[in-house]
């Protein structure tokens, strides 16, 4: 895991190297022939990437996103779908599991542009496509992704780069490589080492950040067996607050963008109930955990997520796990 994890860098070099002209080509499209709406179909890890997604597009280009359960054209074979004027977008490190491949087809029946984001360009999935982007991870043989999530939100972000022609975002696309490279660097261990013996903890996130929160706490279940929630830092305080007492691992996420001063309230109001608070943005008696400086907003939740991968791997092992080889699972995950 922290291998693969360790080679998001390279991989992502070899993305933008292979698959920049075909982005482009996509955005022209696009600007063309602009798409009323956009839908993501995926699932775990992928689509936490989506997530990081939607909010790129939403707030860049001003389209709603919808994630479409794949069970309604696997499981309840909905008829009849209008994907017209969609872009569709299909996102998978495998492309093998049915009920993917079942929304695809329905996507392309309906009316959609469909395109893929997807690691194994032999697979079924990337031949659906109308057009077909590859993540270019290469190998990814521990059960749970790394660099598959990473290359999957540089997809994303080369989607709305090219899409939305934005300088800045052009900008963060070309220095993902380098910051990923100095994420990799920075030590998480001494704030999750805490957890060795920890039951349950909240990750927080918001807006392109929220993504980066949903892969964490996924990472935390499946190769610590640790317990963890993801909430958005609004959605938390809805109720989910009344858990948080003395001593409560909180993980706050943040980047410095419209949502980071309530961001921030939250963290406050966290520390003010005795959680014991890790966070990215600096808040008093929260203990502030290491971060690229200087990266443009949009990478920085996977700046976060490639820093979380090199010591969440630690913290499998300090509780007696394998992350390798997490407990009742398997890489290829194929759900109907």
């Amino acid at each position: 895991m922290a291998l693969e994890a360790a080679q998001s860098a390279e991989a992502a070099r070899q993305q933008i190297s292979r698959c920049e002209g075909a982005f482009a080509g996509l955005g022209e499209r696009l600007r063309q022939s602009p798409p009323r709406f956009v839908v993501t179909c995926a699932r775990g890890s992928s689509d936490h990437a989506a997530s990081y997604g939607k909010y790129l597009i939403e707030t860049t280009l001003g389209r709603a996103v919808a994630s479409v359960g794949p069970s309604v054209a696997s499981v309840y074979n909905t008829r009849g779908f209008d994907f017209r004027e969609c872009l569709f977008v299909a996102v998978s490190q495998s492309g093998r599991s049915p009920d993917l491949l079942r929304l695809t087809e329905a996507a392309r029946a309906g009316g959609a542009l469909v395109i893929g984001f997807v690691n194994n360009e032999d697979s079924p999935l990337f031949s659906l496509c109308d057009i077909g982007l590859p993540l270019c991870a290469g190998p990814e043989r521990s059960v749970a992704a790394t660099k598959s999530y990473i290359l999957s939100g540089l997809a994303f972000l080369q989607l709305v780069a090219h899409w939305s022609g934005e300088a800045v975002l052009r900008d963060a696309v070309s220095r993902l490589p380098e910051a990923l490279e100095t994420a990799r660097a920075l030590d998480w261990w001494p704030a999750l080492e805490r957890l060795t013996g920890a039951h349950n903890l909240f990750v927080l996130g918001r807006g392109v950040g929220l993504g980066a929160a949903l892969e964490m706490a996924l990472k935390f279940k499946e190769t610590c067996r640790l317990h963890a929630e993801a909430f958005s830092t609004a959605e938390v305080i809805h109720g989910p607050l009344a858990l948080v007492g003395r001593g409560f691992p909180v993980l706050a996420l943040g980047q410095e963008d419209s949502s980071a001063e309530g961001t921030r309230s939250v963290v406050r109001r966290m520390v003010e109930l005795g959680a014991d608070v890790r966070s990215v943005l600096a808040v008093p008696g929260a203990e502030l955990l290491p971060v690229v400086p200087g990266v443009p907003s949009a990478i920085s939740p996977l700046c976060q997520v490639q820093s979380f991968y090199m010591s969440v791997h630690r913290l499998a092992v300090a509780r007696g796990m394998d992350p390798d080889v997490p407990a009742h699972l398997r890489k290829v995950t194929e759900t109907v």
